[in-house]
């Protein structure tokens, strides 16, 4: 699975990216300003940057000389400028960057350009992650979005989507409402820990009351089962 570390101040923008990259099934990873981006890139080991021009602290560019003369020389960079930054543009290229993007975009051609960076890096994309989680009878099509049970096609929201991904993938651990939300939804989204019970509920209605159990005073599991 490819990490990729979004660096964008303004964090509704930031939020829509993490949902719809996360969708895709990649990991994503967020910073707001250019000191922050250096640092995640440094902790958080991502396989591509999607990186803003215009930051506080620190330009975009400035962030990507840092990162081509220090120790990530190599790491794929995509620069987001907005609309008539042409010289943005320019030096982004000048300074390493392997390709751009202009705002307002289409996620469809943000994620073909992204896959095609990482293809031309020897970074695989989608590829690194497994086509199908499985659990018992429940399977998951991530990059379609497709879900059965039993073999039966089950149709599911967004957040309930994304929610099962996250039971998929962390079967057998208990998982917590807050590090559900954080991992989910995003750390700068606000969502009471209600909701979570909520899509609970919801995937319970469509998988079964014993699809996910409760620990009293933990959160939640999904038991790792055989097919």
């Amino acid at each position: 699975m490819a990490k990729i570390l979004i660096v964008e101040d303004d964090k509704e923008l930031s939020h829509v990216m993490q949902l719809e990259l996360q969708h895709e099934g990649f990991s994503v990873a967020t910073a707001f300003d250019g000191r922050e981006a250096l640092d995640k890139t440094d902790s958080e080991h991502p396989d591509l940057l999607l990186l803003d021009v215009m930051l506080p602290r620190m330009s975009g560019l400035e962030v990507l000389r840092k990162i081509r003369g220090g120790l990530h020389p190599a790491l794929p960079v995509i620069l987001v400028t907005a609309r008539g930054k042409s010289i943005d543009t320019v030096d982004g290229l000048n300074s390493g960057a392997d390709d751009y993007i202009t705002k307002p975009f289409k996620i469809e051609v943000l994620l073909a350009r992204m896959n095609a960076v990482l293809r031309r890096s020897g970074r695989e994309a989608q590829g690194t992650r497994p086509a199908v989680l499985k659990n018992g009878g429940i399977e998951m099509v991530a990059e379609e979005m497709k879900v059965t049970a039993g073999g039966q096609p089950v149709e599911l929201s967004k957040n309930e989507f994304l929610l099962l991904k996250h039971f998929l993938e962390n079967a057998g651990k208990v998982l917590g409402r807050d590090g559900i939300i954080r991992s989910v939804w995003g750390e700068d989204y606000y969502i009471e820990e209600n909701s979570v019970d909520v899509y609970v509920r919801h995937l319970r209605s469509k998988f079964g009351a014993d699809s996910i159990k409760t620990v009293r005073g933990m959160g939640y599991i999904m038991q790792q089962e055989q097919p």
